[in-house]
């Protein structure tokens, strides 16, 4: 099961069994028998009823509902859809940011979502995200700097400092 998921799932699941004596099948199984059934439900009972954090409330109410979270794929299969169809073409873009970043050092860390790609080191500090066929978004934590050329300040509820997209032309 782990070895088709995200790291950072296999670290929450793994954690929250240290945090909080249950594992993740004991919380499913706790919230299936309690009553709430839509998502928001579940945050709010796990959160207000047992003192976890959105984090974990929120994989927890995912797993309940089946929403994929268990199965989404491993990173190469992530990356594979969201560069499938219309959006082929953005992929030498990707690979060129890629090959950029792996001079950052061996400590950077390419996480694949179901969207778009985390890039961490202790924290994520980019992401990379192909929003429509012809362009592909870089959000890069900038706290402290402002937008230069080619850069603009991030829409009201991206947490990313300055945002720059490339258009494959």
């Amino acid at each position: 099961m782990s070895d088709k998921m995200d790291p950072g799932t296999v670290s929450m699941i793994k954690n929250l069994q240290e945090m909080t004596g249950r594992s993740l099948e004991d919380w499913v199984a706790l919230v299936r028998s309690s009553g709430p059934k839509k998502h928001k439900e579940i945050i709010g009972f796990l959160k207000d009823q047992h003192g976890l954090t959105y984090g974990y409330a929120n994989l927890i109410a995912l797993t309940t509902l089946d929403s994929g979270v268990m199965s989404a794929g491993t990173g190469d299969d992530l990356l594979e859809q969201q560069y499938a169809g219309e959006k082929a073409a953005l992929r030498p873009i990707y690979e060129a940011i890629i090959a950029e970043l792996r001079n950052f050092g061996d400590d950077v860390e390419l996480s694949p979502k179901k969207g778009y790609v985390s890039v961490r080191r202790n924290k994520q500090f980019a992401i990379l995200q192909p929003s429509t066929k012809a362009r592909l978004d870089v959000g890069m934590n900038l706290k402290g700097e402002a937008p230069q050329a080619g850069w603009r300040p991030p829409a009201a509820l991206m947490p990313w400092s300055a945002t720059a997209s490339a258009w494959n032309q």
